[in-house]
């Protein structure tokens, strides 16, 4: 499968380093708004300007979409699936079934598959919250994030006018993790269950009071949350806020007849966007396959059959995993 990467930051990068440990699996291509040659990069694959991305229409398999979720993915996602079977990592949740249905009238009308909202949330723990509510239907659901770097609030905070460089860290609220994890199945507000933390770097001379007030009114990223926003010097931020970790977990609390139960999914990352980014490649397999079976359309991980996401063979899978 012949894979191409449209941005080379973060998740580029671990996508890039991720092909590595997939045998099946060749990038081919890094597609960059940038000028080509200031790109330093550490596979064979050819580093080419996106203005000239159509000329790969039949030599890229599977395009990976690497930009932000607040401008660059609702642009792009149903853009390139005109043009290529795509996968992106979409994930302001309130707007997923929007994206959903743009890039699924113009992935149906080009015959292509466009899996979107890929990840660890949404994406994994989506899956193990669906995976708990059908199993036990009597019950609560709680998510709780962190404490790590959110890449999609930390761009969001980027793009505001007058912000050099930005780290949103998600924290969770413990009092409200214990009291779950208690089973007391507590009634828990959004702002109940997490704080947000933003380290920023402004321009000199910028207005840091419009700056705090355009983070803390966001929609859909920080206006819910506690905000505490800090403005510190480059220099701190480059020592302080280089790693990108994360993590979180998903509990669902019920019962059956009586009995009670809980189900807890969780992880702990050392870095975000190369968890993310080997989540993609393994869900780029599974869009190659959908595509080669002649589907077209939008799909979410809910779609994906588990077995399309690995490199073994039905045979292999049954023998070593079941």
């Amino acid at each position: 499968m012949k894979l191409g990467i449209v941005g080379y930051g973060n998740l580029g990068k671990g996508v890039e380093n991720a092909v590595q440990h997939n045998p099946d699996v060749e990038l081919v291509a890094i597609f960059t708004r940038r000028n080509p040659q200031d790109l330093k990069i550490k596979s064979n694959a050819k580093v080419v300007s996106v203005s000239e991305i159509e000329n790969w229409k039949d030599k890229i398999d599977v395009l990976i979409l690497c930009g932000g979720s607040a401008t660059d993915l609702p642009v792009q996602t149903p853009k390139y699936v005109k043009i290529f079977n795509v996968i992106d990592s979409f994930d302001t949740h309130a707007r997923i079934p929007e994206h959903f249905a743009n890039v699924d009238k113009a992935a149906k009308e080009a015959g292509k598959i466009g899996i979107i909202s890929v990840g660890w949330d949404p994406g994994l723990f989506s899956l193990n919250r669906m995976y708990a509510n059908a199993i036990l239907p009597n019950g609560k659901d709680y998510t709780f994030w962190g404490k790590g770097v959110s890449q999609g609030h930390s761009d969001a905070v980027r793009r505001i006018d007058g912000v050099l460089d930005a780290r949103q860290y998600t924290i969770p609220v413990e009092a409200a993790l214990k009291a779950v994890k208690n089973g007391e199945n507590p009634t828990l507000t959004t702002r109940q269950k997490h704080t947000r933390e933003c380290f920023v770097v402004a321009a000199e001379g910028a207005d840091k009071a419009r700056i705090e007030k355009e983070i803390k009114e966001m929609p859909n990223y920080f206006s819910d949350y506690d905000t505490t926003v800090h403005f510190i010097s480059m220099e701190e931020m480059k020592k302080n806020h280089s790693g990108l970790p994360h993590g979180g977990c998903v509990i669902r609390t019920g019962q059956t007849g009586t009995t009670k139960h809980v189900i807890e999914y969780n992880i702990k990352l050392e870095s975000n966007p190369e968890f993310t980014s080997s989540v993609l490649v393994a869900f780029a397999r599974a869009a190659y396959k959908l595509n080669k079976e002649g589907q077209k359309g939008a799909r979410t991980i809910f779609d994906i059959p588990p077995a399309y996401l690995s490199a073994k063979s039905a045979e292999e899978l049954r023998k070593t995993m079941l």
